[in-house]
Formats: C-alpha cells, sequence, structure tokens
C-alpha cells in the first residue's frame, strides 16, 4: 500500500505499529527515528524497522505515510522538524491521546499538498478483529 512508511517516535505505540504494518505487508520500508540514540539502537537491534536512526527529517524524506508517536508536548516540535521534508501527497497523523492540542502544535506546521489525519489509538487486551474491547488498558 505505501512505499515507505516513517515513525517518529519509536515506543510502545510506535514500535507496535511498525510490527503490525511488517506483518500485514502495509509498506516496503518502514523507517523510525527517536530523540534517544540509545532507543534507535535497540530498535534496529530488535528489527522493529528497517532502519532507525535520530535524524527525524531525513527518516520522513520521500514517505508517503508519516506516524508521530511521540508525547502530545512533542508532536508541535516534530511536525516543524519534518516538515521540510514531507513530499506533496504525504499523509502525516499522530498518536496523541488528545487532539486540539495536537492539532493546534501541528497543523501549523504541515506543508500545503500534504494531508494531516489527527487519530487516536486504541489499545486493549481484549480487543477483537471486529473491533469489540473488553478492559482496556
Amino acid at each position: 500500500m505505501f512505499d515507505k512508511i516513517a515513525l517518529i517516535g519509536i515506543g510502545l505505540i510506535g514500535g507496535s505499529i511498525a510490527l503490525a504494518a511488517r506483518r500485514a505487508g502495509y509498506a516496503r520500508s518502514i523507517v523510525a527515528a527517536t530523540r534517544r540514540a540509545e532507543t534507535a539502537d535497540t530498535a534496529n537491534r530488535l528489527k522493529l524497522v528497517d532502519h532507525c536512526g535520530t535524524d527525524l527529517a531525513a527518516a520522513c524524506e520521500d514517505a508517503d505515510l508519516v506516524i508521530v508517536c511521540t508525547p502530545v508536548g512533542a508532536c508541535g516540535e516534530a511536525a516543524r522538524a519534518i516538515a521540510p521534508t514531507l513530499k506533496p501527497g504525504c499523509i502525516v497523523s499522530d498518536v496523541g491521546s488528545v487532539k486540539q492540542a495536537v492539532i493546534d502544535a501541528m497543523r501549523p506546521h504541515i506543508p500545503a499538498g500534504v494531508h494531516f489525519l489527527p487519530a487516536h489509538p486504541l489499545k486493549g487486551t481484549k480487543c477483537t478483529p471486529t473491533g469489540k474491547c473488553g478492559r482496556m488498558a
């Protein structure tokens, strides 16, 4: 479906997205960037993605889909950092738990021609493929 997916942040949610996207065959290449070299080294060692580094903008070069998987307070800075490398037609989304703060922080940095789709992931211990969930974590 995508030639390249870039994840900005590779913690629990970013890592889960990477593994699910790889398992489903959603991209030819899945890359990530994180602020700490130690985290990037771990992601590379665990083969969560094809490559993980610390340069957010470089990870987004030629990406068709970028998912910002940072804490809500870091979304605006992440968007500012990646904006110059976002290609027209790229889809940018996030995994923040609140929307208006994320939209306000990210939207000013998203270039014309890039599609911004704010999102919020669900996680839980008893979610089924049909979307029915028990206790949510």
